[in-house]
């Protein structure tokens, strides 16, 4: 097996010398005011266009959900929850106050509908009802939201509860908010959610319950199709947001907000910003199959190496045309059981020797143990074919 693989592709692109927070110090721009923390992020480079103390750590109240949503959307990824089986609702769950879908206790519901209950009215009470569905318990599932956000090497983060109430020692930042938001855009069907400004529960029933989205961009600014609002007294206005035009989505956030209206001007003014002053150029979307690696002792004897999330270079918009060296090093010696989603490697995106990027290359599918009889017919074959 070799140690790695390498592979040079010389691509022509718009393209400047990329360094992550070079985007945020250049033009200097004043932007989000009137708010107490702000970010601008490219979602597939992870660049930041602007930022304003965006690793101040404050209450997220609402926002908090993305991280409920991101764990929901990793369980369905991983086939350990589907969209249409049942949920029940805890005496607890049915108790939350706040933005909720009035769940009553013993009501099931789809694990759709509660994450429409969740991405599009907020739902305090779906929130914690899918918690328990897939942790057993709240408390379980928030030592999971803590461990994901350790894992994306976030270190302003806690959280305490799934649905965003107060609660002491519950606090993250704009930066880190950014980060937990561009993990959950990598599974796209929850915009097919949060970019939907209304709908129906218990449709066909006496109580027939009407969904509007709390994120009213969706409705008033083209190319917003997510993610989630935010507010308590402490917390103020909050809103994540996320846009895409011309093939560049981008996250915004604002935190500490005094109104709903200024909330949404601050949030409509980076995009704006960023739509004119930017431009991405993908390479290649989420699960794009990059190469083959070999695989010992399994039931197939290669594995297909694929792009863990979408792959892009951003620009400023008009910059001259240079060459990337795209390099792939894959590790050593891999072998069997391999579980899809896997990291088997990473991809480099490369100028004059400055990274300009790097992902995770993940394995595409499970492959398990082969058998002594697949190792020995795969033997036999090999050793046949000799002259």
């Amino acid at each position: 097996m070799r140690d790695f693989f390498v592979r040079f592709l010389a691509i022509t692109l718009l393209l400047s010398s990329f360094q992550v927070t070079a985007f945020a110090e250049e033009g200097k721009v004043q932007l989000a005011k009137e708010s107490s923390s702000a970010i601008l992020m490219e979602r597939d480079t992870g660049a930041i266009l602007f930022e304003k103390n965006s690793n101040e750590k404050l209450p997220p109240a609402s926002m908090t959900k993305i991280m409920t949503m991101l764990l929901i959307m990793e369980a369905l990824d991983q086939g350990k929850i589907t969209l249409d089986e049942k949920v029940r609702t805890s005496e607890r769950a049915a108790s939350m106050g706040g933005s909720q879908i009035f769940l009553e206790v013993g009501e099931e519901m789809t694990v759709e509908e509660m994450l429409k209950g969740i991405a599009i009215a907020s739902g305090n009470d779906a929130s914690v009802a899918m918690a328990e569905h897939l942790a057993g318990s709240e408390e379980n599932f928030v030592i999971m939201m803590n461990d994901k956000a350790k894992s994306l090497g976030l270190s302003n983060t806690n959280f305490m509860n799934s649905n965003g109430l107060p609660a002491e020692n519950h606090y993250t930042t704009a930066y880190d908010l950014a980060v937990i938001s561009k993990e959950l855009l990598k599974y796209e069907d929850i915009l097919t959610y949060t970019s939907v400004y209304e709908d129906y529960l218990r449709q066909n029933t006496d109580k027939k319950f009407w969904l509007v989205n709390t994120n009213k961009l969706v409705k008033f600014y083209p190319g917003v199709d997510g993610l989630k609002t935010g507010y308590t007294r402490e917390a103020k206005y909050c809103l994540t947001v996320t846009a895409k035009k011309n093939g560049m989505r981008v996250i915004t956030i604002v935190m500490g907000a005094q109104t709903p209206k200024d909330r949404n001007r601050q949030v409509t003014e980076m995009l704006d910003y960023a739509f004119s002053q930017y431009i991405t150029h993908k390479l290649y979307d989420r699960g794009h199959v990059i190469t083959t690696s070999k695989l010992s002792k399994g039931q197939k004897s290669t594995v297909e190496v694929v792009t863990s999330e979408s792959v892009s270079v951003l620009t400023k918009k008009g910059e001259s045309i240079e060459n990337v060296e795209e390099i792939v090093n894959l590790n050593k010696g891999l072998k069997a059981p391999i579980v899809k989603g896997d990291q088997l490697g990473t991809l480099r995106l490369e100028k004059e020797g400055t990274v300009l990027l790097e992902v995770p290359l993940v394995a595409n599918e499970d492959i398990g143990v082969a058998t002594w009889w697949q190792l020995f017919k795969r033997t036999t074959a090999k050793f046949g074919g000799r002259s």
